[in-house]
């Protein structure tokens, strides 16, 4: 019986690896893909017998970096998504937090329109923050940019349900040897749901990195463009390298790289989500 126990639980973790497998290569092939892409010629992409490229076209890289605006664009993105996403953070634990520990008139009320607002097509949005935008001069500027996305419902309400489940007494004890809404927060709150906000950080500036319908309505200097409309202007809307898909294949592996790179140092937390480590103890 042991035996036909240990083989099943085999067999169960065989299966278990397999469905992983597949879905690995489904999911990674894309960026494969891309890749091998990127080192092909026009003729060579083109033709959909030929996978491998017969020489590897690395100069498609090197003219990326010496002949084109794209790490312009990525600085871009990085420093746009940077700073929204620090603001993101800000408002998002400063009003998670009131609603969740703070007493006071209304706190239920203020929830359910913050959400409701959540409920809001983006594209509903777009003429009034537009307008807003306009009458205070934002209009192509990294200022409006950042200031129209500083607060995220989803990240309000995410960190929102993480905060409730941090025991209540382990803030009743806070608040008994004095320590104040601040000290509690990012002392006895924060560590506890790091988890949270790990997701909650990468989630939303792969959003803002990726943004392209908002910043290409209110931005049209080429030189304020972030990663998705300089890609599509250099090298698809008749730029300088017209539709050179392997140029463009290069240059979307260089965007994604930064994306590959935060998430491979934040997988852990992402994947592990909110930690259960936060019991109290006697």
């Amino acid at each position: 019986m042991e035996k036909i126990e240990r083989w099943k639980q085999r067999g169960t973790l065989a299966i278990r690896l397999l469905l992983l497998a597949i879905a690995g290569i489904f999911t990674i092939f894309p960026f494969v893909w891309m890749i091998v892409s990127a080192l092909k010629t026009k003729a060579e992409i083109m033709d959909t017998s030929v996978f491998f490229a017969k020489v590897p076209q690395w100069a498609n890289f090197k003219s990326i970096f010496s002949d084109s605006p794209l790490l312009h664009y990525v600085w871009n993105s990085l420093f746009v998504s940077t700073l929204t996403l620090a603001l993101q953070l800000l408002f998002g634990t400063l009003i998670a937090y009131a609603v969740v520990f703070m007493e006071f008139r209304g706190r239920k009320l203020l929830f359910a329109i913050i959400m409701g607002t959540y409920m809001l097509p983006t594209a509903a949005t777009y003429i009034p923050s537009y307008i807003i935008l306009a009458d205070m001069n934002l209009l192509n500027t990294f200022t409006g940019l950042i200031i129209s996305n500083c607060v995220s419902i989803f990240g309000i309400f995410l960190l929102r349900q993480a905060f409730m489940q941090v025991p209540m007494g382990l803030i009743e004890a806070a608040r008994i040897d004095g320590a104040s809404h601040w000290k509690i927060l990012w002392r006895v709150v924060a560590p506890m749901t790091k988890s949270s906000f790990i997701t909650f950080g990468l989630m939303n500036f792969i959003t803002c990195y990726n943004s392209y319908m908002w910043p290409s309505l209110i931005t049209d200097d080429p030189d304020k463009s972030l990663v998705s409309q300089g890609l599509r202007r250099f090298f698809i809307e008749g730029g300088s390298y017209g539709t050179e898909w392997p140029l463009v294949m290069a240059g979307s592996t260089i965007i994604v790289l930064p994306l590959l790179i935060l998430f491979a140092f934040t997988q852990k937390w992402f994947i592990n989500g909110i930690g259960g480590d936060t019991g109290m103890k006697g």
